[in-house]
């Protein structure tokens, strides 16, 4: 009986466990054995593997995060971990491998891909910064949470007369940004492509209150930047995919509107949050549809590939391609949102 290895690698998100769930399904109905590999990319460097059934994924479609566990480690980056990630691949008898993750676990897996290894690619990210298909599962998932707290910031902003600034996740794209602050309302929008002109945002808050608003919503992605300055971070220390940690953006930013504004400001820091929890139905159907395609790629040995939403149809697309440009917000979909703002 042939061997399909799957593991989850990067962040947590809503959705990996529908895929491990399909995958192991359609893979048993196929013939196939499923070896799980533990904690990304560290499983197959390490060895570590469990066997997965019917039993093992029993249950697990509604659950959050992953039952595989996850982490950052990329082989590239340490001498020899490629070569052990080989050796371990032949040793678990594997026929192939699906890699479900995001731009970072399928560039590894792109690069595998090169060197010989059979790979297919699920593509996973809140962030929906991946090229070559509509949507990643787990942004569904993100909005909806980040889009029901900007709900409930709304009604303690108003009562207490204040600016509120909602910091959501998003290094380099604004998709949660902006999704969710169209969907929930916010007066400003502030993402990673575009960036932050404090004394706009503070004319928009202004005029918003001489119209006889008390209150104001602002919504900026983790990743944003003011003009003439660099990114803003927490931490200086890289992980093993050169990520630096961000983080007080949303706090830098209230301090400056309350400063220049003299309205009463507070932040709020939606941060794992968006990451934890039930997937949506959507992106439940849509890791269920990801898993089976994952499969019959395999099956019709199409390696290099990755599944990917076409509007409403499953379809393969390269890895190569979807993990060499990130997809990030156009300027047309930014004016959109602008026509609310102040």
């Amino acid at each position: 009986m042939e061997k399909i290895g799957i593991l989850t690698g990067g962040g947590d998100c809503p959705g990996l466990n529908a895929v491990i769930r399909a995958v192991t399904r359609k893979s048993i109905n196929e013939g196939y054995e499923v070896i799980g590999i533990r904690n990304g990319w560290k499983g197959l460097v390490e060895k570590d593997a469990i066997t997965l059934n019917l039993e093992s994924v029993s249950g697990i479609l509604p659950k959050g995060g992953t039952i595989l566990g996850t982490s950052r480690t990329n082989p590239y980056k340490k001498e020899g971990e490629v070569a052990s990630v080989f050796v371990n691949y032949k040793a678990l008898g594997l026929s192939a491998l699906i890699a479900v993750g995001g731009e970072d676990t399928l560039g590894v897996a792109a690069k595998l891909s090169k060197e010989g290894m059979p790979v297919v690619g699920v593509p996973k990210t809140i962030d929906n910064d991946l090229s070559c298909t509509d949507y990643t599962f787990g942004f569904d998932t993100a909005i909806n949470i980040a889009t029901e707290c900007i709900d409930r910031l709304h009604t303690t902003a108003e009562s207490h007369h204040r600016i509120i600034v909602a910091e959501v996740m998003g290094r380099h794209a604004g998709w949660i940004a902006i999704e969710s602050g169209i969907a929930g309302g916010a007066d400003v929008i502030l993402i990673p492509e575009v960036p932050i002109d404090i004394e706009e945002v503070c004319a928009l808050i202004k005029r918003r209150h001489s119209r006889g608003k008390t209150f104001s919503i602002i919504v900026v992605a983790e990743g944003a930047q003011f003009k003439q300055s660099s990114m803003v971070l927490q931490e200086e220390k890289l992980d093993d995919f050169g990520h630096v940690r961000l983080g007080g953006i949303g706090e830098i930013l209230g301090r400056e509107i309350e400063k220049r504004t003299g309205y009463e400001t507070r932040v709020s820091v939606l941060g794992h949050i968006q990451r934890g929890g039930s997937p949506t139905a959507f992106d439940r159907v849509l890791g269920t549809r990801f898993g089976v395609k994952a499969v019959e790629l395999v099956k019709a040995k199409q390696f290099g590939q990755m599944a990917a939403l076409s509007g409403n149809k499953i379809i393969s697309a390269a890895l190569s391609t979807a993990t060499g440009k990130l997809k990030t917000v156009d300027q047309e979909y930014y004016e959109l949102a602008r026509t609310f703002f102040g």
